[in-house]
């Protein structure tokens, strides 16, 4: 049984053994992240190094996401790493302060003053620690502790309601845009976008990085700012698609408004034929027990059944104790989710106007696959556009994208629904449909006597081509 609901694991320490990873690989990661919030540049060249290794011995193309730090907002270090607070003290964040102590702690960002007001909720470390401002005296934050407990080193500050003005690239994510580049990620994630500019600007850093290999990575903004959420639109315009990154998120428009965001988000990206992730403690459990909670299991199938084309991990696999078992108990769970989706592929098409021909020709396939009841779709494809769109539609055949292209092979690996074949480069239509035939056939895919539908463009080999459609009985 194909898995159409892609799996996005971020590596760490508890993967990064070439031998953990391959089992990783085997157990249905499609997509590995590289989170540039920790580690130098050569470590995360190490690791793409690793996984492009490791895929090779597996025999599958792998994508790449650099997922870039962005404007973490964060408190300073303390003279004994840590503090306690209790509701009702008074604690004070000061931008010049060089080591914190129970009264005070040091800004990283050092704007945090200009930024804020009297009566501003603050909340550090993920939400959990809520101080009240008082007043502001100069680099000084003056405030009263609303919900107290355990203060650390580095601890991330968000403003609720949002309204930092902090840009979405430091000058570290543009270093660091250069070095996943030098690695050809196949996919850049773009940390706290505030609208379409900051999107534009990460890719064209990317696309210019990306000009000495010949590559252009796909650009994914990472939904965590509430003043990016009446922006969704621009953003996603501006954008190959989105992550709903739920942590952030949380902290500044409040957990119970974040399930009916995901939905939305995931929809409108559907609509706009762009890619969604959803992300933040999916397995949270699973970094310290070998198996998820019920309401984790519940958490992974809703978003499969709201339409995401990933699910991601983060410390289960970066440093929880069971990666590989976190990964085998996603990719069952979307497996299950998968079988009860529902199919409204008629209502999809009703009102619709198609304006390109290789569009056309993409929901034409869909359409014919699903009333013939056919086995497979074969899209030979330059690009992978053919197949994105196939695989914005929810049907329980499969697409495979038939391309002579590694780099469109390991981008499509975060499409829904869609598998990826290497076809070699011909321009004879005969011996190319053929072999595309025989692709399927020697994979198990089809059997002799069954029914696909396949799709190209002519005259082959170019981009944005497509333009045929041919139903086809295999072996005959």
């Amino acid at each position: 049984m194909l898995r159409g609901t892609k799996i996005v694991a971020t590596i760490g320490p508890a993967s990064s053994d070439p031998a953990v990873l391959k089992r990783m690989l085997l157990a249905g990661v499609n997509v590995v992240r590289l989170n540039f919030s920790h580690g130098k540049a050569q470590d995360h060249i190490d690791r793409a190094t690793m996984v492009r290794e490791a895929a090779a011995e597996c025999g599958r193309e792998i994508a790449i996401m650099a997922d870039l730090q962005g404007p973490k907002i964060r408190i300073g270090k303390f003279e004994n790493g840590k503090i306690e607070i209790d509701k009702g003290d008074k604690f004070i964040l000061d931008a010049e302060c060089p080591l914190g102590n129970q009264d005070r702690v040091g800004l990283d960002y050092k704007a945090l003053p200009r930024d804020v007001r009297p009566n501003d909720v603050l909340l550090l470390n993920d939400g959990l620690i809520v101080l009240i401002v008082d007043k502001i005296v100069g680099s000084e934050i003056h405030t009263t502790v609303r919900i107290g407990g355990e203060l650390s080193n580095n601890k991330g500050i968000n403003r609720q309601g949002g309204g930092l003005t902090a840009p979405a690239l430091t000058a570290k994510d543009m270093e660091d845009i250069k070095t996943a580049m030098s690695f050809q990620a196949d996919y850049v994630a773009v940390s706290f976008p505030k609208n379409a500019t900051d999107m534009e600007m990460a890719r064209q850093l990317a696309n210019i990085a990306g000009e000495a290999y010949g590559h252009k990575p796909m650009m994914i903004a990472k939904i965590e700012r509430a003043e990016a959420i009446p922006l969704l639109q621009e953003i996603l315009d501006a954008s190959d698609g989105i992550m709903v990154a739920r942590g952030d998120l949380a902290v500044e428009v409040g957990n119970a408004a974040v399930p009916a965001l995901q939905k939305r988000m995931i929809k409108m990206a559907r609509a706009s034929n762009k890619i969604a992730i959803t992300a933040t403690q999916m397995m949270e459990s699973m970094i310290f027990n070998a198996v998820p909670t019920r309401a984790e299991v519940s958490d992974v199938a809703n978003a499969v059944l709201d339409g995401t084309d990933a699910v991601m991990t983060s410390a289960e696999t970066a440093s929880g104790r069971y990666p590989v078992e976190t990964v085998e108990a996603m990719a069952a769970i979307c497996q299950e989710a998968e079988a009860f989706q529902e199919c409204k592929l008629d209502a999809d098409f009703m009102n619709q106007t198609f304006t390109r021909i290789d569009q056309s020709i993409a929901y034409g396939a869909l359409f014919t696959a699903y009333h013939l009841r056919v086995k497979a779709i074969a899209a030979l494809t330059e690009s992978g556009s053919t197949t994105l769109w196939m695989s914005r539609h929810m049907i329980d055949i499969p697409i495979f994208a038939m391309t002579p292209s590694i780099a469109t092979q390991r981008k499509a690996a975060l499409y829904r629904n869609v598998q990826t074949f290497e076809l070699p480069a011909s321009t004879d239509r005969e011996a190319v449909l053929k072999a595309a035939e025989n692709l399927l056939l020697e994979n198990g895919v089809v059997n002799k006597g069954d029914m696909i539908v396949v799709t190209w463009g002519e005259p082959m080999g170019e981009v944005g081509g497509t333009n045929s459609l041919k139903i086809v009985r295999v072996g005959e």
